[in-house]
């Protein structure tokens, strides 16, 4: 680096005295400089303008660029000791791994020994220790004519000796925790922190960086090491203030457990969810693969699930669960073409109850003329999509934007186009139906400041229709794998197209809630198949799992 306001400007020494220079004027230039007069000539005091003072300076200089620079093989060859300089300063900087290194030396000046003793101060910006500075003193010698840094284990440290090295300690973090008290296991959930800086990088451990490391956000601490064994031998910074405090979730450990292990043979990405309708609690939030936290953050077109939606739409605008709901082959709106899975039909006779139940999609892309453009996205409003919600970690809450045109609807009936969800919110809708009213998830009660409050509450026979619908779908329809299931489950499948392949690739969807339990749950298989087919039996180990 450069070293400004410590180089001075030397002027030769050897010239030829003034002509009318007197005995006088020498006194004069003694009185100033200290200087003592012999035979005639003036011998200046080694002060920083000595040219040996200045010849070491420079020797040091080079010393302290390499140091800074991280070259300890070129800094330990200007020392006494090369291999030991060479080893300490590579411990030292690759323990600390400072981002910024700068290392300023004073004046200097000679010893009695004839050696010359610079101070220096020394200032690093630390990963997760913030800045700190210490200052030093470094001797010189002359070596067979060539000036050599002195080295000793506490020029690079002061409160260094022999044997020892410098290092950072991580200020242990508080833990996050789950319902019971104990620490949290679930990888998505919490996280991961830098092993270099100790600090939070995903999750709850982002999230919630200071407040688990504690006041004063600092992670690490400098210490002296030993560095045979790496125990500490004393503290060089101490964070300020108290430690970090737990961080307490809503998990719970049972019940996560059990979303993980109904998830462990899944090939492919995959979320399964789990509420408390009662108060909106998230029990439980599983991935696979654990990191991205796709249960609470991921975008998917929800498919047939999202026609509890769309059911509760008709409802309110009075149709009832026993009308008849003509399912044919196809369904078109403007030239579009919209088709069952496998092209099934139901017979004549046909209610909403079975179309829901089997799932029929011509039924809903042709309900569509009942409905306004912004009519589906009013009804989510009442399950709480769309809102802002304050979970106390990220989430995303979902959009159901309204319908930019007939093909916009006619897709939206049956989760389509561009209707988006995560895991998290088709429990929730889950949930709501159990609950008969929107509870806004949560995931660390004491951050939450404002729970989203739904548009509207559901009228009590809207409740009943989607109970009765959703049950059904367990009972005779697309949800049968559930029906030895103990805890009277509800449910609803979707199957989600995605993409320009053909035929579309799909993501497996399942939903629901027990009747006989305070629980609700969505499973997401991602590009998985066939909600009924693969998502339903991931959701069957799940509630067998907690039924255990």
């Amino acid at each position: 680096m450069r070293r400004t306001g410590r180089r001075h400007d030397i002027a030769p020494y050897g010239g030829a005295r003034s002509p009318g220079r007197t005995l006088a004027g020498v006194a004069a230039v003694l009185a100033v400089t200290g200087g003592v007069l012999y035979g005639g000539f003036v011998l200046l005091a080694a002060g920083p303008d000595d040219p040996e003072v200045v010849a070491a300076r420079g020797r040091f200089e080079r010393f302290l660029d390499a140091w800074e620079s991280g070259d300890a093989r070129r800094a330990g060859r200007l020392t006494d000791r090369p291999a030991d300089a060479e080893s300490l300063i590579r411990s030292v900087m690759t323990n600390l791994g400072p981002s910024r290194t700068e290392i300023t030396p004073g004046a200097g000046e000679r010893t009695d020994r004839g050696a010359v003793a610079i101070p220096f101060t020394v200032r690093m910006a630390l990963p997760g220790a913030g800045r700190h500075a210490w200052d030093s003193t470094a001797d010189l010698s002359k070596r067979g004519g060539t000036w050599k840094v002195e080295f000793r284990t506490p020029v690079i440290h002061p409160e260094m000796a022999p044997g020892q090295t410098l290092a950072l300690k991580r200020r242990a973090r508080a833990p996050i925790l789950a319902r019971d008290g104990r620490r949290l296991r679930s990888a998505s959930l919490v996280g991961t922190v830098d092993p270099a800086t100790g600090r939070g990088t995903s999750g709850l451990q982002a999230r919630y960086d200071e407040q688990l490391v504690g006041s004063g956000g600092v992670p690490n601490r400098m210490v002296v090491v030993e560095r045979a064994s790496g125990r500490v031998v004393r503290a060089l910074t101490t964070p300020r203030g108290p430690g970090g405090t737990p961080v307490r979730t809503t998990v719970d450990q049972r019940v996560q457990q059990a979303a993980a292990d109904a998830l462990r043979d899944v090939d492919g990405d995959a979320a399964l969810v789990a509420i408390q309708p009662s108060s909106g609690h998230i029990l439980a939030a599983a991935n696979v693969p654990a990191g991205m936290n796709r249960a609470l953050v991921g975008h998917y077109p929800p498919g047939s699930t999202f026609k509890v939606v769309t059911a509760a739409a008709l409802l309110e605008r009075g149709m009832r669960v026993s009308d008849r709901a003509a399912c044919p082959r196809f369904a078109y709106a403007n030239g579009q073409r919209f088709e069952n899975q496998d092209r099934f039909v139901l017979p004549r006779g046909a209610t909403l109850r079975d179309a829901f139940a089997k799932s029929c999609n011509t039924f809903f892309v042709r309900s569509r003329k009942k409905f306004t453009d912004s009519a589906l996205h009013d009804t989510a409003g009442a399950f709480g999509v769309g809102g802002t919600w304050d979970v106390g970690a990220a989430t995303f809450d979902g959009s159901v934007p309204v319908a930019d045109g007939d093909n916009d609807k006619a897709a939206s009936t049956i989760g389509q186009g561009r209707v988006q969800v995560s895991p998290l919110v088709m429990a929730s809708i889950a949930a709501t139906v159990k609950q008969g009213e929107f509870a806004q998830p949560v995931l660390v009660p004491g951050k939450v400041r404002h729970r989203h409050r739904a548009t509207r509450r559901l009228a009590p026979e809207v409740v009943d229709g989607l109970r009765d619908m959703m049950r059904a779908t367990v009972t005779y329809g697309a949800a049968a794998a559930l029906r030895d299931v103990p805890g009277e489950p509800h449910a609803k499948t979707g199957t989600a197209e995605f993409g320009d392949g053909t035929p579309p690739r799909t993501h497996a969807w399942m939903i629901g809630y027990q009747g006989r339990q305070d629980l609700a749950w969505a499973v997401l298989l991602a590009d998985g198949g066939s909600g009924s087919a693969d998502a339903g039996p991931v959701a069957v180990r799940f509630l067998r799992n907690l039924d255990r």
